[in-house]
């Protein structure tokens, strides 16, 4: 995932299958570290299950918080959070499609057009390592990033799909 470019890309090895542009949570800038702080995890996940009956038409749940993220938060007596999905728009609100990309909304989720989210559900199978890599927003403050390659900061959500995903339903970029 490109968080700067509000990108979310399928690939399959090395090859891209499909770009999906996104919508974010409301504070995008870095890694999600607390309940409520709005911004969307960095790291490597997993899908970790699929909401059919979601409120935000179809979800699939990110394993956010990870070990590091729970260890993180404990260290300074906070809640990491949870419930970070991949998920359409609000039910009742598909009509929105790609107008809902005009803002980062969400309260850490990555969102895209509901029938975007019908063609990654079909094409991304449960327990698929992701990657959700920190890109750089700006200027980059954290001495730890800065000394890593660009191709470090700049790096994809990457999900390996089972299949080439069917482009009739996708709602394009």
């Amino acid at each position: 995932m490109h968080k700067a470019e509000r990108e979310l890309l399928l690939v399959a090895g090395e090859k891209t299958l499909k770009r999906y542009r996104i919508a974010l949570g409301g504070h995008p800038q870095g890694h999600k570290t607390q309940e409520g702080d709005r911004r969307t995890p960095e790291g490597v996940y997993r899908i970790a299950g699929r909401n059919p009956r979601s409120a935000y038409h179809l979800s699939l749940r990110i394993s956010y918080p990870n070990e590091d993220d729970r260890i993180q938060a404990a260290s300074r007596g906070v809640s990491p959070g949870g419930d970070i999905m991949i998920h359409g728009l609000p039910n009742g609100f598909g009509w929105i499609g790609r107008l809902h990309r005009w803002a980062d909304w969400t309260a850490g989720c990555i969102a895209v057009t509901d029938s975007e989210i019908e063609e990654i559900w079909r094409s991304v199978p449960d327990g698929r390592r992701s990657r959700l890599n920190r890109a750089l927003l700006g200027k980059c403050h954290d001495a730890r990033w800065r000394a890593e390659p660009p191709s470090v900061r700049y790096t994809h959500l990457r999900f390996p799909v089972s299949g080439r995903p069917d482009n009739s339903t996708a709602g394009g970029l």
